[in-house]
C-alpha cells in the first residue's frame, strides 16, 4: 500500500469527512455499501454576457469500493437518492472516482 492509498483510506474512514452511502448499478437490485465525500461547489457558466452560478453535487468514492460506476447508476445517501450524471472521472493516482450527482 502506498502512502497516498493509506492517506485516502484514512480520509474516507473519518466520520467528519465521509458518509455511508449505497451504490446501485443501473438495473441492479442489490446495493453496495460504500463511503463517499459529498461536495457542493458552485459552477460558473457564461451565458451571453452574463455569468450564471448554479449549485452542483459532486461525490468522491474510492475505486476499491466501486470498480466501474456509470452514468445512470444510483447513489443513496441517507434518505436522499441521486443518479450519476455523465461519466465519472478518476484521480491521477487511480484511487478515487469523482462523479456528478443529480437528484433521482
Amino acid at each position: 500500500m502506498s502512502a497516498f492509498s493509506a492517506a485516502v483510506d484514512a480520509i474516507f474512514a473519518d466520520p467528519n469527512m465521509a458518509v455511508d452511502a449505497l451504490y446501485t448499478a443501473r438495473g441492479g437490485t442489490a446495493g453496495v455499501a460504500c463511503r463517499l465525500i459529498r461536495k457542493r461547489p458552485d459552477e460558473m457558466t457564461d451565458f451571453g454576457g452574463a455569468q450564471i452560478v448554479s449549485t452542483t453535487v459532486l461525490a468522491d468514492v474510492r475505486i476499491s469500493e466501486i470498480a466501474a460506476p456509470q452514468g445512470g447508476d444510483r447513489i443513496g445517501i441517507g434518505a436522499d437518492m441521486f443518479e450519476i450524471q455523465g461519466q465519472p472521472r478518476r484521480d491521477r493516482e487511480y484511487l478515487v472516482w469523482t462523479m456528478e450527482l443529480v437528484p433521482a
